[in-house]
């Protein structure tokens, strides 16, 4: 029987990237660091040539912060098709201008940028409106285009599913089409405060508005790594009355119930379906996903992961259709990537569920609100999200405890050669070899 693997890719053909030609390099030949995929759980800091600029629009970062998201999980894994040995990682990321192209004009070198994780062409129907992750220029890949009738935008450090661009767990990034992908930083703030702008925090706040929660609305929030932890206190900034935050790690349940009135669920010791159904008999308002497909429950979806019959699993869906109101609504924020087995159409049917796709998120829609009325005068202080800093060497490393569930490892600002003093309130640098052996 052929798998469903075996099957895409024999229906898809070869995978065109937006990488041919490929980008230049600087003359010299000088090298970098970087982080680069070389197959299953396998990610080695490499010496890699320093990027030039390769079209007129381009700007060149120098790397002063980056991170591990947990979509980056994913690649890691191997779990994302379309991956290439030496591919460098890495989509969340910020740093100062280091070279322009001749047609930038509002950017020039010294200037702190924040990058988004997405590339827009800022010309498309799609960017016009500020959907930047779903730009219709800058991604090529055939494979993505088959398997979902359209292709989202190009995105950094992803894989050729995505355009193939290099990304930003690196020293240096060439950022196509600068002017309109990278956002000024203002004058004393630190990096800290704003390099989740690239993602985790346009992200989880385009799930709670995507998902329209409203004033008194109860909600659910399934999964609490870094998107889930702040979906939580987006909710809870947006008026929701609770919110239930189900996950197993009791690091990540005690955060998120530090932020107001959430009540927690470990999913390991507690039924979720009882004890919601029981709390809130008519049914949530809202229910947010931000969990991932790869991690199966029941015996029957890893036998058909094993198998490779589904590559997503629908535990939490289902779950969720099930706790959810009558004309409820449900968001995936969490990353799924092709096709599940016993989804409960049925029901979604049957109780008029709102099933929302959030989509990946379009930052630029977000990220100068999110910046000016929530990050500057301190309604999200993203303090709480931030667990530990180390150093772009220990990236190998970092990977392998962030794939554990670290006790206590959330998001961690890496540094580089170019990287400012940690901000007030946020950690100093650490080694991860001096992180005791803690897995939660």
């Amino acid at each position: 029987m052929q798998t469903l693997s075996n099957a895409v890719q024999d229906y898809m053909g070869p995978v065109k990237t937006a990488t041919d030609p490929a980008y230049k390099h600087r003359e010299d030949g000088s090298t970098m660091r970087a982080l680069a995929w070389f197959g299953k759980e396998d990610v080695r800091m490499v010496d890699a040539p320093i990027p030039d600029v390769s079209e007129d629009k381009d700007v060149i970062i120098k790397v002063t912060g980056t991170t591990i998201c947990g979509s980056d999980l994913h690649l890691y894994h191997s779990e994302m098709m379309a991956l290439q040995k030496g591919d460098i990682l890495g989509h969340e990321f910020m740093g100062v201008i280091d070279r322009v192209g001749p047609a930038v004009t509002s950017l020039k070198p010294g200037d702190k940028v924040v990058t988004s994780f997405q590339i827009a062409c800022g010309t498309c129907r799609y960017c016009q409106k500020n959907y930047s992750s779903m730009c219709e220029k800058t991604n090529n890949s055939s494979l993505m285009a088959s398997m979902y009738g359209q292709r989202d935008a190009g995105f950094l450090g992803y894989g050729h599913m995505t355009g193939g661009f290099p990304g930003g767990q690196a020293e240096y990034v060439r950022v196509p089409f600068g002017e309109v992908n990278c956002l000024k930083v203002p004058p004393g703030v630190s990096d800290e405060q704003v390099i989740y702008l690239s993602d985790v925090l346009p992200t989880s706040y385009h799930a709670i508005q995507d998902t329209r929660v409203e004033e008194g609305d109860v909600v659910g929030v399934w999964g609490l790594g870094p998107i889930g932890l702040a979906c939580v206190k987006w909710a809870l900034l947006k008026g929701a009355s609770k919110v239930y935050a189900i996950d197993a790690n009791p690091t990540r349940l005690a955060l998120a119930k530090s932020l107001g009135n959430v009540v927690t669920v470990d999913f390991k010791n507690e039924n979720v379906t009882k004890k919601i159904q029981g709390e809130v008999p008519q049914g949530l308002d809202v229910c947010i996903d931000a969990t991932t497909f790869h991690e199966p429950k029941t015996i029957l979806h890893k036998v058909e992961k094993a198998l490779m019959l589904e590559t997503d699993v629908s535990e939490t869906p289902n779950e969720m259709i099930f706790l959810v109101k009558k004309f409820g609504r449900i968001g995936l924020i969490g990353v799924y990537s092709g096709y599940t087995n016993h989804f409960n159409i049925g029901a979604l049917m049957e109780k008029g569920v709102r099933f929302i796709g959030n989509g990946q998120a379009p930052v630029h829609l977000y990220w100068h609100e999110i910046l000016n009325d929530y990050i500057i005068p301190g309604k999200f202080d993203v303090r709480f999200l931030v667990s530990h800093r180390v150093d772009i060497e220990d990236f190998p490393k970092l990977y392998e405890k962030f794939d554990k569930r670290y006790a206590g490892v959330e998001k961690v600002f890496v540094q580089t050669k170019f990287s400012e003093a940690p901000g007030e309130g946020f950690p100093q640098l650490t080694r991860v070899d001096d992180w005791a052996n803690k897995v939660m």
